[in-house]
């Protein structure tokens, strides 16, 4: 079997996350046998579709679909000479998913029995609070609505607005209790029934975040995540000193090279890789089985688009030590629609595992053909 073209695929509208507006690019893998490979990455894709079409698929042509872990190490050689941690790397992610979609086909299994065969018959899931429910205005309400759902976690940001008020730098007692606020009304109304994690999205300076921490740890919120900037992983390690809770970080790390660091310092008691950031399948792997290591647990990060909700599914499917995965019910119930051939969503609160070979769904054919989708091929 061998590579016969590339694909990227650019759907014109995407969505708008905390950081503003975001694009996904789809790439698919075409062989010599009609197995056609899917993957995605995001959030800037015509710089991912520009390494995708100049640099990496050249290479890619011609070669074994199967020879997942030489292909890897190539396309690595081909972008580390200019730094890899940026477009490069997602341009990779995107591709090593739709390898391992052919992979998954040719061999009639889904993917996650390509990693092993799965560790569980259905996923424990978080909801990331983008809704059509305000997280700060009517937290008891998007709580409330979340249970009836059977979904028992769930992330709010309520110190975003805070830290770009004082650039991250202070925090008056004021705003230290309108941060506050949303989690302790949760708490009245429902208690510890549902786990309600909290995102900074590294915003915040070290003795800032030392003194959140501080005020949170009564509420007990089930984590804290990227309170920093990611960069600085002894600045997380004397923050994990400082408090009782749990951080979880980070889906902007990428490869297993750089969660490396973080997990020799324990710097996070929970680690967040992106399938369509960290280097795909084959990276996302060695860090929960280097994470498994240090007893720790991995909690995916999952907020892209609807390739990647079906991949994060499929890697929290296989891992061992997975704690929970992000799901996003805004995406799966509305922004999503259309776009594929089949759906993945919760049940009774719980993700099913997917079904099918390889991936288990593909692109809508009638949606990718339409006037807004922009399609390259490299043969």
């Amino acid at each position: 079997m061998k590579i016969t073209a590339v694909e990227t695929i650019r759907l014109k509208r995407g969505l708008t996350v905390h950081a503003g507006p975001i694009g996904w690019l789809w790439v698919r893998i075409h062989t010599d046998d009609g197995f056609i490979g899917l993957g995605e990455t995001y959030p800037h894709p015509a710089s991912e579709q520009a390494v995708i079409l100049d640099r990496l698929a050249p290479k890619l042509i011609g070669r074994d679909p199967l020879a997942i872990e030489k292909i890897w190490a190539d396309l690595f050689l081909e972008v580390s000479y200019s730094g890899w941690a940026g477009a490069e790397m997602r341009a990779m992610s995107a591709i090593d998913l739709a390898l391992w979609d052919i992979s998954g086909q040719s061999c009639g299994r889904p993917i996650y029995q390509m990693l092993g065969g799965p560790c569980r018959d259905r996923i424990r899931i978080y909801n990331t609070c983008y809704d059509h429910l305000d997280f700060l205005t009517q937290p008891v309400d998007l709580a409330r609505s979340l249970l009836e759902m059977g979904v028992r976690a769930m992330k709010i940001w309520p110190f975003d607005p805070i830290a770009k008020e004082t650039g991250g730098n202070y925090i008056t007692a004021a705003q230290m209790r309108q941060g506050l606020a949303g989690l302790e009304a949760i708490r009245r109304e429902f208690g510890d029934s549902i786990d309600v994690a909290m995102e900074f999205h590294g915003y915040w300076s070290l003795p800032c975040a030392m003194e959140i921490a501080r005020a949170l740890e009564p509420l007990g919120p089930m984590w804290l995540e990227e309170m920093l900037p990611q960069d600085n992983m002894a600045a997380y390690k004397e923050l994990a000193s400082s408090t009782r809770l749990p951080l979880c970080l980070s889906e902007r790390l990428m490869t297993h090279w750089q969660y490396r660091e973080l997990l020799e310092l324990r710097a996070a008691r929970i680690v967040m890789p992106d399938l369509a950031w960290c280097g795909g399948f084959t990276t996302a792997r060695k860090i929960a089985a280097m994470a498994e290591a240090h007893y720790l647990p991995v909690a995916p990060h999952n907020c892209g688009g609807p390739v990647l909700h079906w991949a994060s599914a499929h890697l929290a499917a296989a891992i061992p030590n997975l704690r929970i995965l992000e799901t996003v019910r805004r995406h799966y119930l509305d922004e999503y629609d259309g776009l594929m051939d089949a759906s993945l969503t919760p049940v009774d609160g719980w993700l099913p595992l997917p079904q099918g070979t390889g991936l288990g769904a593909r692109l809508s054919e009638e949606r990718i053909r339409q006037d807004d989708v922009e399609i390259v091929t490299i043969r």
